[in-house]
């Protein structure tokens, strides 16, 4: 499992660094899958990712509220931890740990690219979804 973040690339590029990974399946852990940058919203990326053979998958269960986004740029600031710690309780909650468990299980069958916007993913929440994936993949409960 990779993450990966638009920031700075085209579709093209992006769908060139999934396929130079094996990936086959990309979720998107965005809230919303919308974007200003042309090619990045849900429809049409899910559409171009079909074309090279690649799954889209969305779940918002994954996705960081917009007013817990800032602090995400902070790294090691306490607005940096709060906002890691708010989406820490967002995972854990029902819905977010299901969608943990379900993205742990495609990891059984798939190499898998978790997609979100910022290129550096220590300023970003996708670094703590696929912790916990692979947190959720150790754990005995795992089958």
């Amino acid at each position: 499992m990779i993450g990966i973040g638009y920031e700075g690339l085209t579709v093209g590029r992006l769908i060139e660094c999934l396929l130079a990974e094996g990936v086959d399946v990309l979720v998107d852990v965005r809230l919303n899958a919308i974007s200003r940058k042309a090619g990045f919203s849900k429809r049409a990326l899910s559409a171009a990712l079909a074309n090279a053979g690649i799954e889209y998958i969305h779940d918002p269960q994954l996705g960081n509220p917009k007013d817990n986004r800032a602090g995400y740029s902070e790294v090691g600031t306490n607005a940096g931890i709060a906002a890691r710690d708010r989406f820490r309780e967002i995972l854990g909650a029902d819905e977010g740990s299901d969608a943990v468990n379900r993205l742990a299980r495609c990891l059984d069958d798939h190499t898998v690219a978790v997609l979100c916007f910022e290129a550096d993913e220590r300023n970003c929440h996708r670094e703590q979804v696929i912790g916990a994936v692979l947190e959720a993949r150790k754990s005995p409960a795992y089958v």
